[in-house]
């Protein structure tokens, strides 16, 4: 007999499958030794009280045989002599749109700027020792795109836009572990994902697609109002090459500013919208621990036993807008995410084990076209240019002293150097005169950010946080670092398409997709959204 039971226990019992199985016979009413087997279906943790609780959903087998280990393998065709589609980026939304259009019967040629993901590492290598940004290889671009060194982190809320379980199950195919299928808030870490990278790759190439590095976009060729091809340039030989093509999709992520242009030239409409900017907030992952878990710092070793490192999400309105946590990485560490020179732009990741001593959180505020009025002469991309001069504050902040809150002085730093601040003194318009050690490797600057940011950002940003100080008690702490600025969580930047047809409205064949387009803000839902543009195309051939 097989049977589903919900169980509400506590983390240790949680965590020692002996207990869990006599539990389930206490509450069935069964022999232990009838129970053969009991397979995990959901788990969340509610720590709202003190009175921590893993919830479990469970499937029990009660004399009866172990089920055979579930195959998540998904048997493509061959592709190699079959219709072209070319796909444009190589992160979640680039690489499940290509194994879409594969297992519906169409090649992909997916073009990626950047390096394969081994490769790639070198290049963050000399971000973070020497400060030096290659334009083409680094946190946001290569392949895998931005997620495949931001946390991995696979919960979403866009249940309404796809089948979730079949992406989760695509990661599980090739090589993500189970677990992420029952997990509440799944992640994979950034230190396992490249390898599952690698191998979408060549499950793409086993089954007859392409899959070209250094390989990055200059133009689209358009005859008739109707996409034709690509132009490319290789960076590392600065060739050109073309490729031909009815159906583009454009899954270039939230950071290729240049695409933007390039579409912007070629009169082909795009469309500013509202997005968000901030800073990212360093905590140490012990407070937040005793925060979440409402025990004592010297409590929280005995918890992390049994429990994960502690994440939160928060919210608050403050003058109209809002300002909320974003991405939030436990046990995680601050990268620079610049893809240009004289750019500083924060981001943050964690590994599979979320074990490093620090926990950090975007911190951003809604932005509207009201907040970016100067630079309204450049249209659509108003916002960009906005985006832009704030990364730019930061850059130079990184290589200024201040003493009193003015600039005294060039200081240097290594280029990717951040303006930071201990949080209370953020909120209370202090200059901090010295910061603690923070995860940030290229290193941060005291900076006053209460001045140097906007107001429309650092005002709202000072509320939110008195008011998460409220909610979680001792997160507004001077043991806290804000480091500027948190920029690309989403693009400032829609490129419109048909509801229906998913195609730009002028261009037929030329499918926008993903983050960078406006339409996804996550792993999950840019793979989802990239697996819809694929579908689009296979239901027109």
């Amino acid at each position: 007999m097989k049977q589903e039971l919900n169980l509400v226990v506590s983390p240790e019992e949680a965590a020692n499958p002996e207990k869990i199985k006599a539990i389930v016979a206490r509450q069935l009413s069964e022999k232990i030794s009838n129970i053969h087997f009991i397979k995990i279906l959901k788990r969340s943790i509610d720590a709202r009280s003190r009175n921590i609780k893993v919830n479990l959903k469970i499937e029990v087998y009660i004399n009866e045989t172990i089920p055979e280990p579930v195959s998540y393998k998904i048997n493509y065709p061959n592709v190699s002599s079959k219709i072209p589609v070319i796909v444009i980026g190589a992160g979640p939304a680039g690489l499940f749109a290509a194994l879409e259009l594969i297992e519906k019967g169409m090649k992909p040629i997916v073009l990626e700027r950047g390096k394969n993901v081994k490769e790639r590492r070198r290049d963050l290598a000399t971000i973070n020792k020497e400060g030096i940004v290659n334009p083409h290889s680094n946190y946001c671009f290569g392949e895998g795109g931005a997620g495949t060194y931001s946390d991995g982190k696979l919960y979403t809320r866009s249940t309404k836009r796809g089948d979730i379980t079949k992406v989760l199950e695509t990661f599980v195919a090739h090589g993500a572990e189970e677990t992420i299928l029952i997990e509440a808030h799944p992640h994979i870490g950034t230190n396992k994902l490249p390898k599952i990278i690698e191998a979408m790759r060549q499950t793409i190439i086993d089954n007859g697609g392409e899959v070209l590095f250094n390989t990055h976009v200059i133009d689209l060729i358009v005859k008739n109002n109707s996409i034709k091809g690509v132009v490319c340039k290789q960076s590392e030989t600065d060739a050109s090459l073309e490729f031909i093509a009815d159906s583009v999709i454009l899954a270039t992520g939230h950071s290729a500013r240049d695409i933007f242009e390039l579409l912007h030239s070629k009169n082909i409409l795009i469309e500013g919208k509202t997005f968000a900017m901030g800073v990212r907030v360093e905590h140490p992952q012990a407070l937040i621990d005793s925060l979440q878990y409402h025990c004592s710092l010297n409590e929280v070793e005995h918890k992390r036993d049994y429990l994960p490192a502690s994440s939160y999400s928060l919210v608050h309105q403050a003058l109209g807008r809002g300002v909320y946590s974003f991405c939030m990485c436990p046990g995680g560490i601050i990268a620079p995410c610049a893809t240009a020179p004289g750019e500083v732009v924060t981001n943050g990741w964690s590994p599979s084990k979320r074990n490093n001593p620090f926990a950090n959180s975007g911190i951003v505020v809604t932005i509207e076209p009201e907040d970016y009025k100067q630079f309204a002469s450049h249209g659509p991309l108003a916002g960009l240019r906005y985006q832009q001069a704030l990364e730019k504050m930061a850059y130079l902040a990184g290589r200024q002293a201040y003493i009193a809150g003015k600039q005294a002085y060039s200081a240097g730093g290594n280029g990717q150097t951040a303006p930071a601040q201990r949080l209370q003194d953020f909120v209370n318009n202090k200059l901090s005169p010295f910061l603690p050690d923070v995860s940030y490797q290229p290193g941060i600057k005291s900076a006053p950010l209460h001045e140097l940011l906007p107001t429309e950002i650092g005002k709202r940003l000072q509320i939110g946080f008195v008011e998460f100080g409220k909610k979680m008690r001792g997160y507004l702490s001077n043991d806290a670092v804000i480091v500027g600025v948190e920029s690309r969580t989403s693009s400032p930047i829609r490129i419109p398409r048909d509801k229906e047809t998913m195609e730009h409205p002028q261009i037929k064949g030329l499918y926008p997709c993903g983050e960078g387009a406006g339409y996804a803000g996550g792993i999950v839902s840019a793979a989802i959204d990239g697996q819809k543009c694929a579908n689009a195309i296979a239901g027109k051939n």
